[in-house]
């Protein structure tokens, strides 16, 4: 191992835990991001990824082989750089400015030898089509024969304590067999398994199809939640008996839509990609979009005529609601659909206090109040929906509540009156 440091572009819910796994193998790690706050709290030895504890981040700091910094010329003489900066969508189209400009920046300072591996989710032929030029350009190197160039898709699973960025098979690629086996030696000393495919364009696919499977078949079962309810059917009792089948079925479960980067922007990266290449539209993709979009709008609607059947208005109302992140035991609220609910709720006259313990106060929307949960707040309140079933919840406190509309399923053991999705 050499003392050139591997330069992580990018410190948030991807970068940082994969910075954190290189110091820890012996690497001297660069950490570099645009915002400098970020930057700040980290030199200080306080993190806002809950995937980083600040002992984990303190520990790496005191060892003397980690820097966080928003200067690029700590870059300079890299071995590796892992780009993990975020690819948002604008208006249906990807946005990679922030590859765009990570390329531009470490262009300067790439050396013949060196290795740039792209992780963020983007479209097929980004790697090839985009990052290469930019970074020959910018360097005078030809990727393939000067420098390696390669792309693996992240697996990070926010607050996941079982499946984390060293037990979880690893996709690795390169555009030459030389790339794919110095993009593969760097991450088998991260991981305890990587997995080579065919090429960039694969890697880059692979990424999409695992989201978009999901996005899919979470619209499914939401889809079916809905008309089943209209049909008078316990939806929850039909997936756990489909779910006891061994063999050619895998469990989804309905919820008020979904959030995070992944599942309501991926997808459409692929379905983009198909509409400018070929001309043809993703119709699952579209599907899908439709269907999970709607779901924060469908909660408000039976939370109204669950009220409305006890002769109250949602107007003028108070309403708690249970998790605000966009998954269980996680602090991101990024594309969350409960707070696109707290949003409808607030736009339609009513008082919005949200419990969330993985969330700071400033965390929360302005028009939502952080509330703790006690038994005065729940009987308060008009009504209560379950919105994100963290672990960290009494839901035995809910059980007195005068309405429960729970999305989760949370509370079928501890209340036989919560209304189900």
């Amino acid at each position: 191992m050499t003392d050139a440091p591997v330069v992580i572009v990018g410190q948030g819910y991807v970068g940082l835990p994969v910075a954190m796994r290189a110091v820890q193998v012996g690497h001297r790690v660069v950490g570099l991001d645009t915002n400098a706050e970020r930057i700040r709290m980290l030199c200080d030895g306080t993190s806002y990824v809950e995937d980083v504890p600040d002992d984990e981040l303190r520990a790496v700091l005191a060892s003397g082989r980690y820097t966080a910094s928003t200067d690029y010329a700590d870059a300079a003489g890299f071995a590796t750089a892992v780009i993990t900066v975020p690819t948002p969508l604008h208006d249906g189209a990807p946005d990679l400015r922030y590859i765009e400009d990570a390329a531009r920046s470490l262009a300067g300072h790439l050396t013949p030898g060196a290795t740039v591996i792209l992780e963020s989710t983007t479209y097929p032929g980004t790697t090839e089509e985009l990052l290469r030029p930019l970074l020959e350009k910018g360097s005078g190197l030809h990727a393939g024969l000067d420098f390696h160039l390669g792309y693996s898709p992240e697996r990070i699973d926010p607050g996941n304590r079982e499946w984390t960025f060293v037990n979880t098979p690893k996709v690795v690629s390169g555009i030459t067999p030389e790339s794919l086996a110095a993009v593969q030696a760097f991450y088998d000393g991260l991981v305890q398994r990587t997995v080579p495919v065919r090429g960039t364009r694969e890697a880059e696919t692979t990424k999409l199809l695992e989201n978009t499977f999901r996005h899919v078949n979470i619209a499914l079962v939401n889809e079916l939640a809905m008309y089943a309810h209209m049909l008078g059917i316990d939806i929850w009792n039909a997936i756990d008996a489909a779910s006891t089948k061994p063999f050619g079925f895998m469990r989804f479960a309905p919820g008020p839509g979904v959030g995070g980067h992944c599942l309501p922007v991926d997808p459409s990266y692929l379905s983009w990609e198909v509409k400018r290449s070929l001309g043809r539209t993703f119709r699952f993709v579209e599907l899908a979009n439709d269907v999970n979009n709607y779901m924060p709008t469908y909660v408000v609607e039976r939370l109204t005529n669950l009220m409305n059947r006890h002769s109250q208005a949602l107007n003028g109302a108070t309403i708690l609601l249970i998790g605000l992140a966009y998954k269980r035991n996680s602090g991101d609220c990024r594309e969350s659909p409960a707070v696109r609910v707290a949003e409808l709720l607030h736009n339609a006259g009513a008082q919005v206090l949200a419990v969330d313990p993985h969330l700071r106060p400033d965390q929360m929307p302005p028009f939502v109040l952080p509330v703790s949960l006690t038994t005065d707040q729940v009987l308060a309140a008009d009504a209560v929906v379950v919105l994100t079933d963290h672990d960290g919840i009494d839901y035995e406190l809910l059980a007195d509540a005068p309405l429960v509309l729970d999305t989760r399923r949370r509370l079928a053991t501890t209340s036989s009156t919560a209304e189900p999705l």
